[in-house]
């Protein structure tokens, strides 16, 4: 760099001198300019290939960003499910999630919006450069095809998060400029949508990915568990693909397992609880993609989980609880179940004054699945005040039982379905029935409760609500119709309609682009 600035001050002396003619001035004045960058000019060499990908990963955690006072766009996918309620009442947007009351002008909805095609135009931008890239020694076509696969890889699950919420959809595939044919596009069919979302993962699987590995990447073992999750939805609502896709569902997670299986010190079940929110087993073991997290870029943004103005951390009385259980959910779980024991599974009713000092009661139970002991302090230890835990987005777990449906769902429950299901419930400390005593419908619930219960407060319960058309009852410990169910956690029980299966496309990007409409139905 410091020759390249000597000898452009060169030419500009020079330029200034009678001994040079007009032709040296001009070819330096018409010189590009190396700090603007634009993507002709950039997408030169391999380090920029990986910066592509980089941002695209960075793109996930739009997922923490605030929605403003008390409140993240995570919050979406958890107000709504009914599982949860509120402390606070500052933020209006927040409080119409909880009371089903949303609309398109509700601040979530359209940071979603915005943030998964962030992630689609920048992984779309990746896979318009990277193959011109030229990569020579030491950089290999190996590293190229790996950083394409993870574009895929991370625009199919931007898409699969987008067609979930909104249905039919804009369909981008290449990037855009204001001058693009298509730069006010009209939404494509829920159909096409899946066809690309497999496409990616079909294509990010023979990709040359690892196995597995620590750095948060994309690996083999995440691709095959989304696919194996994509194609389960597919089987269910609106598709209703049905038993085609139950099978490749159950054929793809069954990859994932057998690998477990005949490598349990790389992809299994935690042993504890704990263990799920442990700082120093991110990206290990039962995490198999998270979106990563580090104080020194940004921290874990779940603290609004955290009780409202309860000591459970170094800094004292705090918190926001403007996301917390409810009872009714709470006190679902089947007895002895170690999920609710206080600190040794999803929640805890007690803590540490300011994260280490003496136990007090917390008047509740509050969500302990995120909470990160490491940076708030435990017994006797001080926290190091730095959360750098990162959001789960694919367990083992859910592999599991994703398996455990799926099989059941081509026409009764096996063994290796009911050996799935049972080794969650293992950890819970619970009892399981005999595979004999099950029917497929006995059965297709006991798996169904259990992603309830094991998923609690992650981003998936909505998900399931949706595909399957079916909502856990609290009180009767079965399922109800979705429409027509009644969320608990807001007053005397606001009942789900039809309109609910989706979200509203947000107002302001209908009216940047006319060509959104119609809105979603039920929406004005």
């Amino acid at each position: 760099m410091k020759l390249y600035n000597l000898k452009n001050v060169a030419k500009v002396l020079l330029c200034g001198s009678i001994l040079l003619g007009p032709t040296s001035c001009s070819d330096f004045l018409d010189e590009q300019d190396p700090s603007n960058l634009t993507p002709d000019s950039f997408y030169t060499i391999p380090d920029h290939a990986e910066a592509a990908v980089a941002a695209t990963y960075a793109g996930l955690r739009f997922y923490g960003e605030g929605a403003g006072i008390f409140s993240a766009n995570w919050q979406l996918l958890e107000a709504v499910t009914g599982t949860a309620t509120t402390e606070t009442g500052q933020n209006s947007d927040l409080n119409n999630l909880y009371s089903l009351t949303y609309d398109g002008n509700t601040a979530h909805i359209n940071n979603w919006y915005n943030g998964l095609y962030r992630i689609i135009a920048n992984a779309n931008l990746a896979l318009e450069k990277i193959p011109t890239i030229p990569f020579l020694a030491p950089a290999t076509d190996a590293q190229k095809n790996k950083l394409i696969g993870e574009a895929r890889f991370l625009r199919a699950w931007a898409y699969f998060y987008a067609v979930r919420l909104w249905g039919d959809i804009p369909l981008v595939t290449t990037p855009q400029t204001a001058n693009s044919a298509d730069f006010l596009p009209s939404r494509a069919p829920q159909e096409e949508i899946y066809k690309l979302i497999v496409e990616d993962l079909v294509a990010a699987e023979a990709a040359g990915l690892p196995v597995t590995e620590t750095s948060g990447r994309a690996t083999q073992m995440a691709v095959k568990s989304l696919l194996s999750k994509v194609y389960l939805t597919m089987a269910g609502f609106p598709l209703s693909k049905g038993a085609t896709h139950y099978k490749l569902a159950a054929d793809k997670a069954l990859e994932v397992i057998t690998y477990a299986k005949a490598n349990p010190g790389v992809i299994n079940l935690f042993d504890t609880y704990k263990q799920v929110h442990q700082e120093n087993l991110k990206n290990r073991v039962e995490h198999i993609f998270q979106i990563q997290y580090n104080v020194a870029v940004a921290g874990n943004p779940l603290g609004d989980y955290l009780p409202n103005f309860k000591p459970v951390t170094f800094s004292g009385p705090g918190g926001t609880g403007s996301t917390v259980p409810t009872l009714s959910f709470y006190n679902s779980y089947e007895a002895g179940d170690l999920r609710t024991v206080d600190q040794e599974g999803w929640f805890y009713t007690t803590y540490f004054t300011n994260g280490n000092g003496a136990r007090f009661s917390l008047g509740a139970p509050y969500v302990f699945k995120h909470f990160n002991q490491t940076a708030n302090g435990s017994e006797g230890v001080a926290g190091t005040r730095n959360n750098n835990l990162n959001v789960p987005l694919i367990r083992y777990a859910e592999v599991l039982l994703i398996f455990a449906e799926a099989q059941n769902e081509l026409g009764a429950p096996t063994q290796e379905a009911y050996d799935a299901l049972k080794k969650v419930r293992d950890r819970a400390k619970l009892t399981t029935p005999g595979l004999g005593t099950f029917s497929q419908s006995t059965f297709r619930d006991a798996v169904l409760r259990e992603r309830w219960y094991e998923f609690a407060y992650e981003g998936i319960t909505w998900f399931d609500m949706v595909r399957l058309r079916k909502v856990f009852n609290e009180k009767t410990k079965g399922f109800d119709d979705f429409v027509g169910h009644l969320n608990l956690n807001v007053g005397s029980g606001v009942a789900l309609q039809s309109k609910h299966l989706l979200f509203p496309l947000g107002i302001q990007e209908m009216k940047n682009n006319p060509n959104l409409t119609p809105q979603n139905p039920g929406y004005n």
